[in-house]
């Protein structure tokens, strides 16, 4: 699939980096691995030969063109992406690349979307944020159900995780996003986000079998609500987490995600359930699958290999719904998500 072309990895050395480069390598790619922690880079480097590595900050623009020289495209695996996206995105944008992240910090995300829309468009460059688990994978799952419908009312999008052990990637995404909402939280309601200081509501979600009526934080939100909204005409857009899963996260003694195979997958399972109604209609789709970083991973190397291969249907920022086809590039995932589109 990859002929070869050469993909530059910032982040490269992080939990959800490494499963990109592998990924990259197992599609015919040539990774080359990027960051700031040289010491890092080199033992990445070390464990996979033939890996190339070169030290990059976002601080040093310069440090970061040698990195994106001769690449094809750049995938940004380094959160906070409060500090990253906009200087790896300048650095695409000067080496006429596209970009990809894995972003899952919702202001980060919209930041991208407002700062970089009209540069991108103008060069004719593809910039995709939450190309991942959260934000990527949702979108292309609400697009999906909707189908012929051309807007709808509302859209929620429930995530059922087993468990959620968070890297140190996301809990330093976390820290920022708080400390940006002065503490609050943060859903897509009438038309626009609104930040708000009061408690989620708790309530319970049909989730399909296996997994039956859970309890849900109603408005836990993620990086959906601003991949989803950008292009599709939907006012309401929720998102919802399983209350075991979210009291993980924000525990700061669940340790970090341990590896359960040889691949570096952790025993983590999730079930998505999108839900989309427009007027008295509703429409369903229902993803199935194992470890949420390790398969932001397929999501981005697809998309990835769909942009350079010119399967794309708009360009500038973009949302992974709005540029690619989603019910095929959702069957394209099958090995690594079992997909259920209820029309």
């Amino acid at each position: 699939m990859g002929s070869g072309q050469t993909v530059a990895v910032f982040g490269a050395y992080g939990h959800t980096g490494r499963f990109v480069v592998d990924e990259l390598l197992e599609r015919g790619f040539v990774p080359v691995a990027s960051g700031r922690d040289e010491g890092r880079l080199r033992e990445l480097a070390a464990s996979r030969p033939g890996l190339a590595a070169r030290p990059a900050t976002v601080g040093d623009p310069a440090s970061l063109d040698r990195a994106l020289a001769g690449a094809a495209a750049v995938v940004n695996a380094a959160g906070p992406f409060a500090a990253t996206a906009a200087p790896v995105i300048d650095a695409a944008l000067r080496a006429g690349v596209p970009y990809l992240d894995v972003a899952a910090e919702i202001e980060a995300n919209a930041d991208t979307f407002a700062h970089f829309g009209d540069r991108a468009r103008a060069a004719g460059a593809v910039v995709v944020p939450a190309m991942a688990f959260f934000g990527g994978l949702g979108d292309l799952l609400v697009t999906a159900a909707m189908g012929d419908w051309a807007s709808a009312d509302e859209a929620h999008i429930a995530y059922g995780l087993s468990g959620w052990h968070p890297t140190e990637g996301t809990r330093a995404s976390g820290r920022v996003s708080r400390e940006r909402r002065g503490g609050g939280r943060v859903r897509h309601a009438n038309g626009r986000l609104e930040y708000r200081h009061d408690d989620p509501p708790v309530l319970e979600w049909p989730f399909p079998a296996p997994l039956g009526t859970r309890s849900v934080i109603g408005e836990f939100s993620m990086a959906d609500v601003v991949t989803v909204p950008h292009h599709l005409p939907i006012p309401e857009v929720r998102t919802y987490m399983t209350v075991e899963a979210a009291g993980d996260v924000a525990s700061p003694d669940t340790p970090a995600p341990a590896a359960a195979d040889g691949t570096g997958r952790s025993a983590q399972t999730f079930l998505v359930d999108v839900v989309v109604r427009s007027g008295g209609a509703e429409r369903r789709a229902v993803a199935r699958g194992r470890d949420i970083y390790a398969v932001t991973a397929p999501l981005v190397v697809e998309a990835v290999g769909r942009v350079l291969s010119g399967r794309v249907r708009a360009a500038g920022v973009v949302s992974a719904g709005e540029v690619f086809d989603a019910p095929d590039f959702l069957k394209a995932l099958s090995p690594h998500v079992s997909v259920d589109l209820r029309p």
